[in-house]
């Protein structure tokens, strides 16, 4: 069973995350988890965090001489802007973030509880426990990749690519954007919300490649591969939905424009002739190209404070202004990426079992062999 835990405060020491049930073998480089966190954090309209921060990873168990050793995995990240305890009270809480819900629910009265816990700086120790789930899918030829299809209400021209292609256009992009065009408007919508003082949401595409059919099952609601990954990019702070395939167009289609045909090849195996369904069929992966979308909110955190109360007063006041990016599209998209990494990892290693790479991968390969025959 694959599993992951996150620990850890925006102004704390340190972000904490462990990962158990990574099987024995498994080569772990620091660099490309370090790429992934180098990613997180870049894009344009990010704040004032982001010239503090260059988080790299620090791995205190589970990996001996570079390679895992089949006990929990431990990945620290430090955080050099650590002043937890000195930060004032927070009593003014913001309109779409967790300040007022989380400080009722815990019986806070300084906010500052709730917010270090609920901010988005988590997510840095959820790209690297994902990061460590893709070093694990690479050794399968699995890629996760993400890309900027929509921002501020600005789409690209260029949908349905591969991630070959998606990686190619996007490696020069200040926005993890495939589209030149749309890039270049989205940046200047971006630069007018700056001088606004406001917060632009969009939608970040993931596209994961050669997971083989047989991923996740229909037996069982929470076993469903689909469920699972719109409840991992779910959980990410700021989405707000999250579609599979051609999502909601398809309740506005006919039955005979949504689904996939079957097709045959002689030592090759079934295919589908387009993936409308986005690479799952019933909660289980059907061997094509998974593919999801996020949408992510404005950030909730404004330069111009929208109204609120004070928790403790009760008085009329506006709402406390952290530091705050003004866009975080494509950073989101690499928390997507990390997110369902592990959600694929852990149904290969539900369908493949083993505790050690080895024998995970003899029951891949011996299950690709009977694909072709099936």
């Amino acid at each position: 069973m694959l599993r992951y835990l996150t620990a850890g405060e925006s102004h704390g020491e340190q972000l904490t995350a462990i990962v158990d049930g990574l099987p024995a073998g498994l080569p772990v480089d620091s660099r490309l988890i370090n790429e992934d966190l180098a990613r997180r954090q870049s894009g344009y309209g990010r704040g004032g965090r982001m010239q503090i921060e260059k988080d790299t990873v620090h791995i205190t168990s589970g990996v001996r001489k570079g390679i895992t050793i089949g006990s929990p995995v431990t990945v620290v990240i430090r955080n050099k802007d650590f002043k937890i305890d000195q930060l004032p009270a927070v009593t003014h809480p913001r309109p779409g973030h967790a300040d007022l819900a989380g400080a009722i629910k815990y019986g806070r009265g300084d906010i500052r509880d709730i917010l270090e816990r609920a901010s988005a700086r988590e997510t840095a120790a959820r790209t690297a426990a994902g990061a460590l789930c893709k070093l694990f899918l690479r050794e399968f030829g699995i890629r996760v990749v993400s890309h900027v299809v929509e921002l501020g209400g600005i789409r690209i021209a260029v949908p349905g690519m591969a991630a070959a292609e998606i990686l190619k256009r996007t490696s020069r992009s200040k926005l993890n954007c495939a589209d030149p065009a749309a890039e270049t408007a989205m940046i200047a919508r971006i630069d007018r919300a700056i001088e606004e003082k406001d917060t632009l949401g969009g939608v970040f595409e993931i596209v994961i490649e050669n997971v083989p059919p047989g991923i996740g099952s229909h037996t069982q609601w929470d076993r469903r591969l689909n469920a699972r990954l719109l409840h991992a990019l779910g959980s990410i702070q700021a989405i707000k939905g999250v579609e599979v395939g051609i999502g909601f167009e398809a309740a506005r289609l006919a039955g005979t424009e949504v689904h996939d045909e079957i097709g045959f090849a002689k030592g090759k195996g079934f295919r589908r002739l387009t993936n409308r369904a986005g690479g799952i069929e019933g909660g289980i992966s059907n061997g094509e190209p998974i593919v999801l979308r996020a949408a992510m909110k404005p950030i909730a955190t404004v330069g111009n404070p929208l109204g609120s109360v004070d928790i403790r007063t009760k008085k009329q006041c506006r709402a406390t202004v952290e530091r705050f990016d003004t866009c975080a599209v494509s950073a989101a998209g690499v928390v997507g990426e990390a997110v369902c990494a592990f959600v694929i990892a852990e149904g290969m290693i539900e369908k493949f079992g083993g505790d050690c790479m080895d024998e995970i991968q003899r029951n891949y390969a011996s299950f690709k062999k009977y694909l072709k025959t099936f």
